[in-house]
């Protein structure tokens, strides 16, 4: 019986993000090819300064039932990393009503793969839509909320190494996503 679903190819990529070549998901992911390969990472911010979080689907075959940045998605070959995340912010939340800022991209390393993650910020009171083949709940959190619930296994690593990392861009970020609501009143 042929698979109903073909694997997906991944471009595998330099530090840089330059295309070197195609692998199967199962490589990339396999812990042993260690191929790095692109993915998108939006951090979305109402204007009451809260960022919304999904909460991965227990069928994932990484990090499932874990809570993790507002949209993530694998970079398809041939596409640029804000054309993924546009398709992934649809694909993922129904989302298409927002303008993402490009935060940077940095290597991550897990036991089972490496990434070249682009980040980007954007701010929207659009009501997020969650698909529930991909993300099982969602929710906006404060801040203070998620500094508080860091180290107790709840977030996927990925994501609080890269609240970590991007904490000042994604403070200022909310900080502006509170002026922003300031100034609509």
């Amino acid at each position: 019986m042929k698979n109903p679903t073909p694997e997906e190819w991944f471009p595998v990529v330099d530090e840089n993000g330059n295309e070197t070549g195609k692998a199967l998901r199962s490589v990339c992911h396999d812990g042993k090819s260690m191929l790095l390969h692109p993915v998108v990472h939006l951090h979305l911010f109402n204007t009451r300064g809260e960022l919304f979080l999904q909460k991965r689907a227990k069928t994932k075959d990484i990090q499932p039932g874990k809570w993790d940045t507002s949209v993530g998605g694998h970079v398809s070959p041939g596409e640029t990393p804000h054309e993924a995340l546009l398709r992934e912010a649809v694909e993922e939340l129904g989302l298409s009503s927002f303008v993402p800022e490009y935060l940077g991209k940095y290597v991550w390393e897990s036991p089972r793969e490496r990434e070249l993650v682009n980040s980007f910020s954007a701010i929207s009171d659009e009501e997020p839509v969650i698909n529930k083949d991909e993300i099982d709940e969602g929710r906006f959190w404060t801040l203070k909320e998620i500094k508080e619930n860091l180290g107790r296994d709840i977030f996927t690593p990925n994501f609080e190494n890269e609240f970590k990392r991007l904490s000042q861009q994604i403070y200022l970020t909310a900080k502006g996503s509170k002026q922003a609501q300031r100034t609509q009143r």
